[in-house]
């Protein structure tokens, strides 16, 4: 009996391979995250994120150099703050070291895209997302602050805003802050659908913003919820957000999914700091072969319906491409 079709013919080669792949993963679709710190010419490696570096501004500037040559169009970027209190001020402080690292990134690199992420976790005494009401956060008197964040952003120059921080509201109360305030071509990038995860814990370290006491369960979603990830991106698509992002990505992909199909807007993943470590620390076991894992994963969250991966492999990716 004769087959009349047989799928692998149509895997015979890798020229063959090529031209009928579904899914491909470029450097357009990459973002890489830059953690600011205060400070000259530093640029000390992060451990539990090795390959990532703590950068001073004339160092973020040099990174964010390599990333638009490498053809990575976007960076977001956290900070280390100089000092930290129960408010959080030095979120919104113009001479802390995002404001001074948007600014210059954006001064030596006009057409780098800079995103810059908007919480308070780093910048509080307590490393909570918001204002404290005794041992909870407060989500409506912290909708002010994380607009006060924002507005600091575009000030500095960023082309996109992050909120990262799962108050309920602030999407709606950044977009207004930015629109009342001249700035209503600043685009936000939505943290929409953010788990509470046990996948976080190398970008606590790398930003020291891991919370004093209890966690953040009270704000950040449930993983064994899909069917409220919906309703938190519409939230967020009817506040403003421009973009939405599902955080983390390889545990969520049905997520992914599920939010693609039902929005009509572009869909970001963060492929988060545990997920980026647990590869790192396996290559560096020779359990795996890294380039393939990592471009493996990139494309599986591109299949699942992403449109902008956010990821600490970029760099490395571009060349593996």
């Amino acid at each position: 009996m004769s087959l009349v079709y047989r799928p692998r013919r149509l895997r015979a080669s890798a020229g063959i391979r090529t031209m009928v792949r579904e899914t491909a993963v470029t450097a357009a679709n990459l973002v890489y995250p830059l953690f600011v710190v205060p400070g000259a010419h530093v640029k000390k490696e992060i451990s539990s994120l090795p390959g990532n570096y703590h950068l001073s501004t004339d160092m973020a500037v040099e990174a964010a150099r390599e990333v638009e040559a490498a053809g990575i169009p976007a960076v977001l970027v956290f900070g280390l703050p100089d000092y930290k209190d129960e408010q959080g001020s030095s979120a919104w402080d113009m001479k802390s070291p995002v404001q001074q690292a948007i600014a210059a990134i954006k001064k030596a690199l006009p057409n780098l895209v800079v995103i810059s992420d908007v919480c308070l976790c780093q910048y509080t005494s307590h490393g909570h997302c918001g204002l404290l009401k005794g041992s909870g956060v407060d989500n409506d008197a912290s909708l002010p602050l994380l607009a006060e964040v924002a507005l600091s952003h575009a000030k500095a120059g960023a082309d996109m805003v992050a909120p990262s921080d799962m108050m309920d509201g602030r999407v709606a109360a950044i977009r207004d802050m930015l629109d009342r305030t001249g700035f209503s071509n600043i685009s936000i990038m939505s943290y929409a659908a953010k788990y509470a995860s046990a996948y976080y814990g190398p970008f606590r370290d790398a930003a020291h913003s891991a919370p004093q006491f209890g966690d953040r369960r009270a704000y950040q979603m449930d993983p064994a919820n899909a069917r409220e990830a919906l309703k938190e991106v519409a939230l967020d698509v009817e506040e403003g957000a421009d973009i939405v992002i599902v955080k983390p990505a390889l545990a969520y992909l049905d997520i992914v999914r599920q939010v693609k199909d039902e929005f009509l807007l572009p869909v970001a993943v963060y492929n988060v700091s545990g997920e980026y470590a647990m590869v790192k620390a396996a290559a560096a076991q020779g359990l795996i072969d890294e380039p393939r894992v990592v471009m493996e994963t990139l494309t599986s969250m591109k299949r699942a319906g992403a449109d902008i991966i956010i990821t600490y492999h970029a760099l490395d990716a571009v060349k593996w491409l």
